[in-house]
C-alpha cells in the first residue's frame, strides 16, 4: 500500500526525526509498500518539488523559517504548516492518495492537514509521538501556564484527535495519557525508537587524531543542544573530572544553548570539553564510531518521558551509555536491566562523576556494557521491528510476523493499549 510519512524535517537535516522517518520509509519499501515522504523545507528553491532519494519518493514543500528562528517566528511558521503544505502540495495530494498516513510529533501543527487528508482519502492515521509539547516546555521553565500555553494545548489536542492510534515512546507515557487524556479515548501503542540493523557507511573520519585526542577516553554527545537537554549538567561533569588527564568531552550538535554554553566553558577555563558544529549523518556516525562512551542528558524537571534519538547511534556502534536523566524515566530501567550503561538522576553530580570515572578507568567495563547496548538495540530498537509493529494495526499479520506482533495490554511488550470509552476511535 501507499504510505504517506509526514515529518517536520527530512535528510540531510541532522535532527533525529529526519533519520527515523528515512529508516522507516526504507523498511516499508523493503516490505513491498510504497512510502512517500512529505516534509517542509525552508531552503527549497521551488514552492513544491518531488524527488527520489535512496529509492524513496520525497515531496519537499517550501515553508517559512523554522530552524534557528526566534521562538516567536518559529511558532508562527509552524502554526501555518498545515495550511502551507496543503496550499502548495494539494495537486500532489489529489493525484497520490495514500492508504495510511504516518505523521511525526514534534510538531503539533499537522492535525488539520492529517484530518483533511484522512477525509479525502478514507484512510487511517498513526501519530508517532516523540515529544509531549507544550508540557515539556513548562517543565523546562521556558513556558508558563497561561494563554499561550492554552493555545498550544488546543493545537496539541487537534494533533492527537487526527490519529487513529498514537505511538508513544515509553510505557511511562501511557500513565501520562491516562492522567491527562483518559477521558478522550485515545488508542495508544508503545512504539520505541528505531535504527537499522546495518548501515552503508562509506565516510571515514580521523576525528580522534585531528582533535588531538589520541590516548584520551572520549565521552561523546551528539544531537540537539537545547533547554530540555540541560547541557550545563555535562559542563558540571567535565568540571568535576578536570583532574583526570585522560577524560575528554566532545559535544557535536546545534541548538539554542550552544553559544551560551561555549561562553560558560571559556569562563570556567575548561580544557577538557568542546562543542563542535553538527555534521551530516554519515560523518556523524563515522565520528561517533571512533570514541568511547555515549552521553545522554535530560533536564531533571521534565515530567514527560522520552528515549533520546542519540541513544540509537550509541547502541548501533556498541558504545556504553552514561546517562543523567529526569526522575522516573523508563530509560533507566531498560539500560540497567540490560547492563548497557550507567544511569543517574540529573542533580546527582557526585554519583555521575563517579560513574564516569569507572568508565574512564576500566576498558573492559566499557567494552562489556557496549556489547550489551548493541544487543539491546537489536532486541528492542530495530527499524524492522518498528515497521512491522505499525503495520500490524492496519494489515493482517503474516505467519512470519504473527508471533512477533501479538497485541497485548502488557505495557512491557510495547503493544496496543486501548483507553476505552463508548465512542472510542477504532483501528482500521
Amino acid at each position: 500500500m501507499r504510505i504517506l510519512l509526514l515529518v517536520d524535517c527530512y535528510l540531510p537535516s541532522t535532527k533525529s526525526s529526519a533519520k527515523l522517518i528515512h529508516d522507516l520509509a526504507l523498511e516499508f519499501s523493503r516490505a513491498g509498500h510504497e512510502p512517500v515522504v512529505v516534509a517542509p523545507d525552508e531552503e527549497a528553491a521551488l514552492a513544491c518539488r518531488e524527488y527520489e532519494e535512496d529509492g524513496i519518493r520525497v515531496l519537499r514543500i517550501r515553508t517559512g523559517r523554522i530552524k534557528g528562528a526566534s521562538r516567536v517566528l518559529r511558532a508562527l511558521n509552524e502554526l501555518l504548516l498545515s495550511q502551507t503544505l496543503w496550499r502548495r502540495g494539494k495537486a500532489f495530494f489529489r493525484e497520490n492518495p495514500a492508504e495510511l498516513i504516518l505523521y511525526y510529533a514534534p510538531t503539533i501543527f499537522f492535525g488539520p492537514l492529517v484530518k483533511g487528508l484522512k477525509k479525502a482519502w478514507g484512510c487511517p492515521a498513526y501519530l508517532i509521538l516523540r515529544d509531549i509539547f507544550p508540557q515539556w516546555a513548562v517543565d523546562a521553565g521556558i513556558l508558563r501556564k497561561g494563554s499561550i500555553y492554552r493555545f498550544f494545548k488546543w493545537w496539541e489536542a487537534l494533533n492527537y484527535d487526527a490519529a487513529d492510534i498514537i505511538g508513544v515512546q515509553s510505557p511511562a507515557n501511557l500513565d501520562y495519557f491516562a492522567r491527562h487524556y483518559g477521558h478522550r479515548g485515545y488508542r495508544l501503542d508503545v512504539l520505541y525508537n528505531w535504527t537499522p540493523l546495518r548501515e552503508e557507511q562509506h565516510t571515514v573520519t580521523h576525528a580522534r587524531s585531528q582533535l588531538g585526542l589520541d590516548g584520551k577516553v572520549v565521552f561523546f554527545y551528539g544531537g540537539n543542544i537545547g533547554v530540555a537537554q540541560d547541557m550545563d549538567n555535562v559542563i558540571r561533569l567535565a568540571d568535576n573530572l578536570r583532574d583526570e588527564p585522560k577524560a575528554y568531552f566532545l559535544l557535536v550538535g546545534e541548538g539554542s544553548e550552544v553559544e551560551r554554553l561555549r561562553k560558560k566553558i571559556a569562563a570556567r577555563g575548561l580544557a577538557n570539553i568542546v562543542i563542535k558544529p553538527a555534521v551530516d549523518h554519515q560523518r556523524y556516525l563515522a565520528t561517533l564510531s571512533e570514541f568511547d562512551v555515549g552521553l545522554i542528558s535530560l533536564d531533571r524537571n521534565l515530567k514527560t518521558q522520552n528515549f533520546p534519538g542519540k541513544m540509537l547511534g550509541y547502541m548501533f556502534h556498541a558504545k556504553p551509555i552514561l546517562a543523567s536523566i529526569n526522575p522516573g524515566n523508563d530509560l533507566q530501567n531498560i539500560v540497567e536491566e540490560h547492563e548497557a550503561g550507567l544511569v543517574f538522576t540529573n542533580g546527582e553530580d557526585e554519583a555521575l562523576a563517579e560513574g564516569a570515572r569507572r568508565l574512564l578507568r576500566d576498558r573492559f567495563l566499557r567494552e562489556r556494557l557496549g556489547r550489551n547496548a548493541r544487543v539491546l538495540m537489536e532486541e528492542m530498537f530495530s527499524a524492522p521491528k518498528a515497521a512491522r509493529q505499525i503495520l500490524s494495526h492496519f494489515t493482517p499479520p503474516t505467519r512470519e510476523t504473527a508471533a512477533d506482533l501479538t497485541l497485548s495490554a502488557n505495557e512491557e511488550t510495547g503493544q496496543l493499549v486501548d483507553q476505552p470509552r463508548s465512542n472510542a476511535k477504532q483501528t482500521h
